[in-house]
């Protein structure tokens, strides 16, 4: 596999509209067309919040999963919101994002960030 061609994508916004409109549509995309040949979605800070009360992007996260994006939500933030055990019962892995994201970035990934 191309080290050069995979993707951590960092969800940060607390804004629904920038989430449907363009990180989980671009990821979707990512993923349904093969543009990457691994994509990792990481929930971090407000956007944590957001997921946790909203059927919509929590419906849009299972599609993204199905398309084969790893799903990954910051324990930290998650538990400063007190929403991990939402996150978690939604099929998202809930943990330390801290050093993963090190790795990414010590690796040379493609990293953007929202």
């Amino acid at each position: 596999m191309n080290q050069d061609n995979k993707l951590a994508i960092i969800w940060t916004s607390a804004d629904k509209e920038v989430a449907e409109k363009m990180v989980f549509m671009y990821a979707y995309n990512a993923a349904k067309f093969e543009w990457w040949d691994e994509i990792n979605f990481i929930i971090w800070g407000p956007s944590s919040k957001l997921l946790s009360e909203d059927k919509d992007l929590q419906d849009y996260i299972k599609k993204m999963k199905e398309a084969g994006i790893n799903v990954y939500a910051c324990k930290a933030c998650a538990d400063m919101y007190k929403v991990s055990d939402k996150l978690s019962k939604i099929g998202i892995e809930v943990k330390y994002m801290g050093k993963p994201l090190t790795q990414y970035l010590q690796k040379d990934y493609k990293v953007i960030t929202f």
